[in-house]
């Protein structure tokens, strides 16, 4: 009719925030999660709403810190909504994954590629989502990992390690922002084959590699290496005097890794820290030499040292990784 004008599409449709927050699963470790979490208000395929979550949960993908749901009518309204509250965003999709890609499209695009080592965290928050039906969009514009739903990849070095563990190694000193610079020096124990030792070495570092076992003689022969042939669950802090680091990614019981960190910390000679926490056998199948109750307990333990955190990078795999740096 003449005078009379069609009503626009609103352009941002209404946010709705769910109280607490959304935790995004490790793939096969979702009884790792519940075995935390006790109990969650909702889930969607990967994700866990808990309006009250435990103090300290740590086997998760991705944890979204100011979760919120959004009801839309088009594609270009919820990329308007998104687009309105931050630029960078990151899809998670279970469900629905063409409607998610065209969303996907009409946002500022992500660089979604191996990064060097290494490599820089951005300022700028990193923002997820996902949906849950064609109307029905979850996400968090903050989150508990700087990487794209949770996950980072590196340019791998195919000749120079003698293993893929230095991954996690360069994962958790990315997530630090700190890294060991030439002239510090630096234990690496239970070091064999040489992964973390290589890595550590190719930094400038000094480092004294310590295991039963040796190092492969690539790694051995590397400038600034240093090998002792010993258990270094045995040795005090004051046989090997001080260290700017100490990183451990030893095959042992949680308690036997904290009572020995705990020599370390009261001596005052070392600054920073990075070790794995290995869960002995599977959570939840009653068979593991200690049972998950304990495991859970010594991880909790860990994250009470001041300074500390504890979390699954995504190049752990049935393993936690505990970091104590200056600059946290």
């Amino acid at each position: 009719m003449p005078g009379v004008q069609a009503p626009s599409e609103p352009v941002f449709p209404a946010v709705k925030p769910l109280p607490g927050c959304i935790f995004q699963v490790i793939p096969e470790f979702e009884d790792h999660l519940e075995q935390e979490l006790g109990t969650w208000d909702a889930s969607w395929g990967p994700f866990y709403w808990v309006q009250n979550p435990p103090e300290q949960v740590f086997w998760f993908q991705n944890r979204w810190l100011n979760p919120f749901r959004l009801e839309f009518d088009s594609i270009s309204q919820a990329a308007s909504a998104l687009r309105s509250m931050q630029r960078n965003w990151a899809p998670s999709l279970f469900t629905q994954y063409r409607r998610g890609t065209l969303i996907g499209t009409k946002l500022p695009p992500l660089t979604i590629k191996n990064r060097p080592f290494p490599w820089q965290l951005p300022d700028s928050p990193m923002g997820n989502w996902t949906l849950l039906d064609a109307h029905t969009l979850i996400g968090s514009a903050t989150c508990s990992s700087p990487f794209p739903g949770g996950l980072i990849e590196f340019e791998e070095d195919k000749l120079g390690p003698p293993s893929r563990a230095y991954l996690k190694l360069w994962e958790a000193l990315v997530r630090c922002g700190h890294l060991p610079t030439s002239g510090e020096r630096c234990l690496d124990a239970g070091a064999s084959p040489g992964g973390w030792t290589w890595a550590l070495a190719k930094l400038g570092a000094t480092v004294l590699a310590v295991d039963r076992a040796p190092l492969e003689d690539r790694v051995m022969e590397m400038p600034g290496v240093s090998f002792m042939r010993h258990d270094a669950f045995t040795l005090n802090p004051e046989e090997i005097g001080p260290v700017d680091w100490l990183f451990c990614d030893v095959i042992c019981y949680p308690k036997r890794l904290y009572e020995w960190i705990e020599k370390w910390l009261a001596s005052g000679l070392c600054k920073n820290y990075i070790c794995t926490i290995k869960c002995q056998g599977k959570a939840g199948s009653g068979n593991e030499p200690e049972d998950d109750a304990a495991y859970f307990e010594v991880s909790r333990q860990f994250a009470a040292i001041p300074g500390s955190r504890v979390l699954h990078l995504c190049h752990n795999k049935h393993e936690l990784t505990w970091i104590k740096c200056n600059n946290l």
